[in-house]
């Protein structure tokens, strides 16, 4: 018992030493640690209206416990539904397409020669992201209106079309998905180019002697260099397929094409702000939340193991 008093007492006299030594950057890690505690670990009390019957006039302990019925009532909603199917076929079609996007974009920026014209790509690649949804999403309401840019384009090449592309429910999904990849894909590049930038040279002049090609090189060597950053960014897109974009849903959805363009979160963001219905949002939150952490811990275990099970987390 002693030593273990002992122990714990050098602990913390250590602790107290390391603190002081790096108080400034303990000092920014504490502020995260208290936006964490603040914003993300208190609110989850919250949850338990999941199974309440919860209302703005009541409080979370004096609001009626109704157990499961949130969730009995979220399984016959065929809004519901309609808005998980949505969400899935955008984010397939965002991981199909934008997935692997950025590997290639990074890649060739990588490959790059020129220091000057790199960083002029990678800036122009970059621009997209730091524009808000709602500067890009009245891009895309002009780009597909009835006298917009794509009708034009498609008159150049003898397709005649005066339709506006916005209000047709079947196209959303192509349009949302495609739009995404378009402002992410050079943003995304940022973590592979920085895990390229640690490889040494000195495998690629080997292979040089070798005779290996250019493709060869990147073929053998840097794509298994990055492999696990691509392992890290497959997981937590597949965790997020249940996560679109509501900034984006907000700006580009209306009354024609919501059918094809509500999803899971504006689903949510309706029943819960727009129409008060607190504890039925919040059961939908907890379940998909749920449903994420599975995907997480499955893809994680999968990725695990195709990777001679080192975890990429």
């Amino acid at each position: 018992m002693e030593g273990k008093k002992r122990v714990a007492t050098n602990r913390v006299k250590r602790f107290g030493h390391d603190f002081q030594r790096q108080w400034q950057l303990q000092g920014m890690a504490l502020s995260g640690v208290i936006y964490m505690i603040i914003f993300n670990f208190i609110p989850i009390y919250g949850l338990v209206i999941a199974f309440k019957n919860y209302t703005v006039i009541d409080t979370i302990q004096n609001a009626q416990w109704v157990g499961l019925d949130n969730f009995k009532v979220i399984m016959n909603d065929k809004y519901f539904w309609q808005s998980v199917v949505n969400t899935l076929g955008i984010s397939f079609l965002k991981l199909l397409f934008g997935f692997v996007l950025p590997i290639i974009i990074a890649v060739m920026i990588y490959e790059l020669r020129d220091s000057v014209f790199k960083r002029v790509v990678q800036t122009i690649s970059y621009l997209p992201h730091f524009l808000s949804w709602i500067i890009l999403g009245g891009m895309l309401i002009t780009w597909f209106s009835s006298n917009g840019m794509f009708n034009q384009l498609l008159s150049l090449i003898g397709i005649q079309s005066q339709s506006n592309h916005m209000l047709d429910a079947g196209k959303y999904w192509w349009i949302a998905s495609i739009s995404d990849v378009w402002k992410e894909a050079g943003w995304g590049t940022i973590l592979y180019l920085a895990t390229m930038a640690k490889i040494d040279p000195t495998y690629y002049e080997a292979a040089k002697m070798d005779g290996a090609s250019r493709l060869r090189q990147i073929w053998s060597i840097t794509i298994p260099m990055i492999r696990n950053i691509i392992s890290l960014n497959l997981i937590l897109t597949i965790s997020g397929l249940l996560n679109s974009n509501l900034d984006q849903t907000l700006v580009l959805m209306n009354s024609q094409n919501q059918p094809r363009s509500e999803v899971i979160n504006s689903y949510v963001y309706r029943i819960g702000l727009m129409q008060g219905d607190f504890s039925y949002a919040t059961a939908v939150g907890l379940g998909i939340s749920v449903i994420s952490l599975i995907l997480l811990v499955v893809t994680n275990f999968v990725t695990k193991k195709l990777n001679d099970n080192q975890s990429v987390l």
